[in-house]
């Protein structure tokens, strides 16, 4: 199946506690959220059958991730304030893409290739001692 808005609209307002910043999301960027959820998941996992579901749990956290509020930590703001309306301070989040990779959205991959070994964030690579 492909991914569609539709779907992805019923799917998060089913399944996704924390879904707010999906829904005032508009069409271009819930679009964009979904591309961009498909193409990491599928980069970051070739191997794997990625079921539509787990691409609407990334595209949700990613619209988390990317609301307006949250923009500037990803771009490596630490802390901000309006003149005494707010004031605002970030902890230091993820800022590749795959790291706000969801476990959920795992979970499902995990289901939908019971053969394949359960997809994990990390990476494996090479240390010298």
């Amino acid at each position: 199946m492909a991914v569609t808005i539709t779907d992805a609209d019923a799917y998060i307002a089913e399944w996704v506690v924390d879904n707010e910043d999906w829904s005032d999301a508009d069409e271009a960027k819930k679009t964009r959220l979904l591309n961009v959820a498909s193409r990491t998941l599928a980069t970051k996992y070739p191997a794997y059958t990625i079921p539509d579901a787990a691409v609407y749990e990334t595209a949700a956290a990613f619209a988390t991730a990317f609301n307006d509020t949250m923009v500037p930590a990803q771009r490596g703001v630490q802390a901000f304030s309006l003149s005494g309306v707010a004031s605002f301070t970030f902890r230091e989040g993820a800022r590749e893409l795959t790291e706000m990779i969801p476990a959920s959205a795992l979970d499902l991959i995990a289901a939908e290739n019971p053969d394949m070994p359960r997809p994990a964030k990390r990476r494996v690579g090479w240390t010298v001692l």
